[in-house]
């Protein structure tokens, strides 16, 4: 059995969760780790018993690394991740694949130029309750989509913007749709299917930040279906993220981790007990490193087998256009095609 081997470049909390993730993967190893704070890495060196660096172009020049993760700040990941790609490493990019459509363009080119493959991580797609739902919808037991409404109430305080100064930042960082948003615009997006209009609205209420703090939106879908987007962290005390599907034969609504209703003609609802709560309402660490867990064995498969992984390039391309037409459409005040 071939062990496939690791490298993450960036040593920051997000690295937690793909350290203890790829801890867990029988055929996977942590072999390299990178980050320009060396008494960070090489600390985590230690603990995971695996070379280090501070300067990221060894780790992505070394055999011992064939799967690179990146987590770094989100304003680094299209550079990063081209020289990843230009090395010729598999990649797999913490979100947002990059901060612009054009960046993102060009590392969904790169990665097919090079035959590699590239995955953003988009752990929520693996929960269970989220996989029972797509069977659904590609089965069409749903029946014609008609409404896909999404909301994300979180709350984060002024001090965690102010813990870097690149948080908040449109160029580094994003505002709530680019970055605490951008799990469910992805879902949306592929329950919903390609977008044809958006009107959008953002405005930064709250925080002292260059970004928004809340983005508002309205939607139609190429198939015709709507979507509505309301995403903020300005909630007090802030609530887990919903998502309700409505079909012309049934409905489907989702909070946080949980089913809260199901009426699907045919369809039993799904009957599992979640291993963990749903987490990072108020504080961006209180996840579970689980789902990630789940991405990094299907990056593999893809790998292995040349079939695409669950999560594309592509796919994390689709959520920074739709991230762009929303903001082109606040800023202009008027309805934007996607076509």
């Amino acid at each position: 059995m071939t062990t496939w081997k690791f490298g993450i470049i960036g040593c920051g909390s997000v690295a937690d969760f793909h350290i203890e993730a790829i801890r867990e993967i029988e055929d996977a190893s942590l072999t390299y780790v990178s980050s320009r704070n060396e008494a960070k890495v090489k600390a985590i060196a230690e603990q995971e018993d695996c070379l280090w660096t501070t300067n990221y172009h060894e780790l992505i020049q070394s055999t011992d690394v064939d799967i690179v993760c990146v987590t770094t700040s989100s304003g680094s990941h299209a550079r990063i991740g081209l020289d990843v790609l230009k090395a010729g490493k598999h990649l797999v990019l913490e979100k947002p694949i990059a901060m612009t459509t054009h960046d993102a363009a060009e590392l969904v080119r790169t990665a097919q130029e090079r035959g590699v493959t590239l995955s953003v991580i988009s752990q929520r797609r693996f929960e269970t309750q989220h996989q029972a739902v797509k069977r659904v919808l590609d089965e069409g037991a749903l029946g014609k989509l008609l409404l896909v409404e999404t909301s994300l109430s979180f709350s984060r305080t002024q001090d965690y913007y102010d813990t870097a100064d690149w948080r908040g930042t449109i160029a580094e960082d994003g505002g709530v749709l680019m970055n605490q948003g951008i799990h469910t615009l992805d879902l949306l997006l592929w329950f919903g299917g390609e977008v044809r209009t958006v009107f959008g609205k953002i405005a930064t209420q709250t925080h002292n930040i260059e970004a928004e703090d809340l983005g508002l939106a309205l939607l139609q879908f190429k198939n015709g279906a709507f979507g509505t987007i309301m995403a903020s962290t300005s909630i007090q005390p802030g609530f887990p993220a919903t998502l309700n599907l409505y079909g012309e034969k049934g409905t489907i609504k989702l909070e946080g981790s949980s089913i809260v209703h199901w009426t699907v003609p045919g369809k039993s609802e799904p009957n599992w007990t979640q291993a963990r709560a749903y987490g990072g309402v108020s504080d961006p660490r209180s996840i579970v490193s689980d789902f990630h867990q789940s991405q990094f064995i299907d990056v593999i498969a893809s790998i292995e087998t040349g079939i695409e992984p669950l999560v594309t390039g592509e796919d994390g391309l689709r959520a920074v256009q739709l991230v762009e037409a929303i903001y082109e459409s606040s800023a202009k005040g008027v309805q934007v095609n996607m076509d």
